[in-house]
């Protein structure tokens, strides 16, 4: 059935050898692999958990890390909640999570009274936003920094393992020598205030990987948290590919459904389209217009590329996908199968989507 995104786990495997290479043999940091991206996928669990350098599986979802924590368990990793919690899903996080980030003390107290009820200790990093301006305490404010740990000190089902950041993400601001050490200098100051050794300073995600072959990783981080590096191969603070690894461990698969000649410019009044935008058409006079059965719903048009560069993609709706196939020669018929490379977006929405099957090579 299609569509249909098509898994080589052979490929996702030479890239998590590729990644781990880097992460813990040259930069001396545990290695947690984001299953965020993957909804979870159990093969592609089942291949992290399998291997020797991970450390931990990490996931912004509960539901996705209660799939795993078993087999995680069983091959001996940890599990590491990406999301700060709410409130309203503590007592899952005691039950599946071993290590949660979180920046908000009202929810550390909830989380160490639900933890007691559960008779377990709860590690937990706390998130310091050192200028992305997403989660964490600011970096500036260190007295309250100071009286967090403090009062989480005091919280006997609470234990502080470390301290992590988060950049790129929202405010797209990239991991540099200098925002990563100010991350260090403050767990030192920690350390030393509060007489604790903070046993995790994690350095963020597939964004701050570059800073390892650049010898530019500070001295103290020992943890990053890998997603895009993984699936796909990106450094994504410069969008470089990483040594080693491969952008077509997946590949989209979509079946035309109609392939007919007609203008490339609507005709009538231009409204907005399904999803409240006004669109711009280009006239090119009379094209090959194909039609796939996927759309919005089930992927992100702007992160698919056509395998095949004669094809280029002019737009979409809820379920339909319109490519030009003018150039193609004829190449194409109704039927016919199409297939895409996948960024970070569309994998994301594709892996989601039930209404996308899976094949594994």
């Amino acid at each position: 059935m299609y569509p249909k995104i098509k898994i080589d786990l052979s490929k996702l495997k030479k890239n998590l050898d590729a990644v781990s290479e880097t992460t813990v043999d040259k930069g001396n940091c545990s290695l947690a692999i984001v299953t965020k991206v993957l909804c979870a996928d159990p093969k592609a669990v089942e291949l992290i958990a399998n291997h020797p350098k991970v450390e931990l599986i990490a996931d912004s979802r509960i539901k996705n890390i209660a799939s795993y924590t078993d087999i995680a368990h069983e091959h001996g990793k940890k599990t590491m909640l990406l999301r700060i919690p709410m409130q309203s899903e503590l007592e899952d996080v005691v039950r599946y999570v071993d290590l949660c980030q979180i920046s908000e003390l009202s929810t550390i107290s909830l989380l160490n009274e639900e933890a007691k009820k559960a008779g377990k200790v709860q590690k937990i990093l706390l998130m310091i936003d050192m200028g992305d301006l997403r989660e964490g305490f600011f970096f500036g404010d260190k007295a309250l920094i100071h009286d967090a740990v403090k009062r989480i000190l005091d919280m006997e089902n609470i234990y502080l393992y470390g301290v992590g950041v988060n950049l790129t993400c929202y405010g797209a601001i990239i991991p540099k020598f200098d925002n990563l050490n100010g991350l260090v200098e403050i767990a030192r100051e920690i350390e030393i205030e509060h007489g604790v050794k903070l046993e995790m300073i994690s350095g963020g995600n597939s964004s701050s990987i570059y800073l390892i072959d650049k010898g530019e990783l500070p001295e103290g981080i020992n943890n990053l948290r890998l997603g895009e590096a993984f699936v796909l191969g990106n450094d994504t603070a410069y969008e470089t590919k990483l040594p080693g690894t491969t952008d077509d461990a997946f590949i989209l698969e979509a079946e035309i459904v109609e392939l007919k000649k007609k203008p490339s410019l609507p005709i009538g009044e231009v409204g907005v389209d399904a999803f409240g935008q006004k669109p711009y058409y280009e006239d090119r006079g009379i094209m090959d217009r194909a039609i796939i059965a996927i759309g919005k719903q089930d992927v992100d048009i702007d992160s698919m590329t056509p395998i095949d560069e004669r094809i280029e993609i002019m737009g979409g709706s809820s379920d339909h996908i319109i490519l030009d196939v003018t150039h193609t020669d004829g190449g194409y018929h109704v039927g016919d199968i199409v297939s895409f490379k996948l960024g970070y977006g569309g994998l994301l929405k594709v892996m989601t989507s039930p209404y996308v099957e899976k094949e594994y090579n």
